[in-house]
């Protein structure tokens, strides 16, 4: 009988790398589609795109490297990075949206702009509200991470 008895600590760290295999398919899901708008599609950042992709792309290894480790702890250096990565992302939407003023933008001070129709996705999401989507789930992700109980 001894032997049918299930032990509960398997499914806890099950539910912990599920968690952590979802943040990073959402970090490699932003990085592919940053790489994909800037290099295939040709289309140039503007600087707070290049910010946010600083604190996007080494989370894309860091998670993957957490997932093949099964390392849960990964969230108190990953989270940070995207909690930073979040503040750039929403500054960045709130400039979008025209909720700062624009001599306050950097955006619009040298180089490219995400304001123009050709930075958005199928027309209607802008690119800065999908960055701030994915740093958003990650940190909700992360955050379930470091408070599930150790296995």
């Amino acid at each position: 009988m001894s032997q049918m008895q299930l032990d509960p600590a398997p499914g806890k760290a099950d539910a912990s790398w599920l968690l952590l295999f979802a943040s990073w398919l959402t970090a490699l899901t932003s990085t592919l589609g940053a790489l994909l708008i800037g290099e295939v599609m040709a289309q140039a950042p503007c600087v707070l795109c290049w910010y946010q992709r600083i604190f996007m792309f080494p989370l894309a290894v860091f998670l993957a490297i957490a997932c093949l480790r099964s390392d849960v702890g990964v969230w108190h250096y990953a989270l940070p990075l995207t909690l930073i990565g979040w503040l750039i992302a929403a500054f960045h939407m709130l400039q979008y949206s025209g909720a700062i003023p624009a001599a306050m933008t950097p955006c619009t001070a040298s180089g490219p702009s995400c304001s123009g129709e050709g930075m958005t996705i199928l027309g209607r999401v802008p690119i800065p509200a999908l960055s701030l989507l994915a740093f958003t789930a990650i940190a909700v992700l992360l955050t379930l991470t470091a408070r599930r109980p150790a296995p």
